[in-house]
């Protein structure tokens, strides 16, 4: 059998099986192809096995007020070959007394190849650990252009920690957001296909890519694909960046004194010679 013509039977297969589960608000195993890497080459690797973040590489992202809380570089620490981020109520903050969290985003922006986080998702409190890519024109209706001239691209995200469920709770989602997919300007265009179970997610590491090619977007739990997209009128043609983050909610559940990480193993990202 052409192999191409299985694997797009398989994708479509797929597809549906991904959009049926969206429409019945259940969670997905992955079930998708294998991921194949042979045929490109790492650029870049941080497992986080120093004394303190490389501002070589990274910086940090989105400081001062975010929702309910603010982001800081004092909530990022080091230890033992891992990268936490903890939020928590500070009445000692930078930016005053409040709700606490970090994100960090590289220096270096990227088009196309393999993005994957190793990763221990934080438990709970309205927060939630987050792996994704951005383009400054990703909401912008004439640069953006349906996602074409940029896109956010979450790759992983994990607020799924209070669902009463275990599957659902132990579940991440994807999601692409742009502007321009139609005519109106002040439409967010989103795509958000379902939940994917990993395993454990909130006790032990489990690995979250994505493979973004010319022609699509395909997201994986643990070397496993999820889903794929073009979504809205194709995939973004502009460099992006690549930012890890502990989100803060816009109502935070915990009460002062309780605290939440979330720790990274690393942060890889491939591209084809």
């Amino acid at each position: 059998m052409d192999l191409s013509f299985f694997n797009k039977v398989t994708a479509f297969i797929l597809s549906v099986i991904v959009t049926v589960c969206g429409w019945l608000n259940v969670s997905v195993r992955p079930m998708g192809q294998k991921l194949d890497l042979s045929e490109y080459e790492l650029v870049f690797c941080d497992d986080f096995d120093a004394d303190e973040l490389d501002l070589s590489a990274w910086h940090l992202r989105g400081e001062g007020k975010r929702r309910e809380g603010y982001n800081a570089g004092s909530q990022l620490k080091l230890e033992n070959g891992e990268l936490k981020i903890t939020a928590e109520y500070r009445e000692d903050g930078s930016y005053g007394t409040g709700w606490y969290s970090g994100m960090i985003a590289l220096n270096q922006l990227y088009l196309h190849g393999y993005f994957e986080i190793k990763c221990v998702c934080n438990k709970g409190g309205g927060f939630w650990s987050a792996f994704w890519l951005q383009s400054g024109t990703s909401y912008v209706h004439d640069a953006s252009r349906g996602g074409v001239g940029g896109a956010e691209i979450d790759i992983m995200e994990a607020p799924l920690y209070d669902e009463f469920m275990p599957t659902k709770r132990n579940s991440v989602t994807h999601a692409i957001h742009c502007n321009g997919g139609d005519d109106n300007p002040d439409k967010l265009d989103s795509y958000r296909p379902g939940k994917f179970r990993g395993n454990d997610i909130y006790n032990t590491y489990n690995t979250y890519g994505l493979e973004w090619t010319e022609d699509e977007y395909i997201f994986y739990i643990n070397g496993v694909e999820t889903t794929r997209t073009s979504f809205s009128k194709g995939v973004s043609t502009v460099p992006e960046e690549v930012i890890v983050s502990l989100e803060i909610p816009d109502e935070v559940t915990f009460s002062e004194g309780e605290s939440t990480v979330m720790t990274v193993d690393y942060v890889k990202i491939y591209q084809k010679p």
